[in-house]
C-alpha cells in the first residue's frame, strides 16, 4: 500500500492536552490503516510559544522522533532540551509534555505502540 501525502490530512488543535496555542497534527495514518497494536502515526509541527500539555500513557509507549527545530520535554526527572536526531520515549505509567520556545518550528514524528 502507498498513501500519498496528499491523502494526509492537517488538524489544528488547539491547546492540546492543556497546552498552549495550536498544535499542527498530520496524521500519516489513520485508525483504519493501523495494526491493531497501534493507535497513531503523525506528524507533529508546534510553533514557537506552543506546546502539547503534559498527559499520562496508559497501557501503552509513546516515541517522538524530532526531525527539526528544539524542543522542551518534561518528564518525571525533569525538563530536557531534545533537538534532530533524538527519540522520546513515554512508557506505560509515564507522563510528558513538550514545547517550542524557539523561532523555528518544531516538527516531530510520533508513534503510540500499545502494549
Amino acid at each position: 500500500m502507498i498513501k500519498r501525502s496528499s491523502a494526509m490530512k492537517d488538524n489544528f488543535i488547539e491547546n492540546m492536552r492543556g497546552g498552549d496555542g495550536t498544535v499542527i497534527r498530520k496524521d500519516i495514518l489513520d485508525s483504519s490503516d493501523m495494526a491493531k497494536h497501534s493507535r497513531l502515526f503523525s506528524l507533529f509541527t508546534i510553533k514557537k510559544g506552543c506546546s502539547i500539555g503534559e498527559h499520562e500513557h496508559i497501557k501503552e509507549t509513546e516515541y517522538y522522533y524530532i526531525i527539526s527545530g528544539k524542543g522542551k520535554v518534561k518528564e518525571k526527572d525533569g525538563i530536557k532540551e531534545v533537538l534532530p536526531g533524538d527519540i522520546v520515549i513515554t512508557g506505560d505509567g509515564e507522563s510528558h509534555s513538550i514545547a517550542n520556545e524557539c523561532d523555528e518550528d518544531l516538527v516531530f514524528a510520533a508513534v503510540i505502540i500499545l502494549d
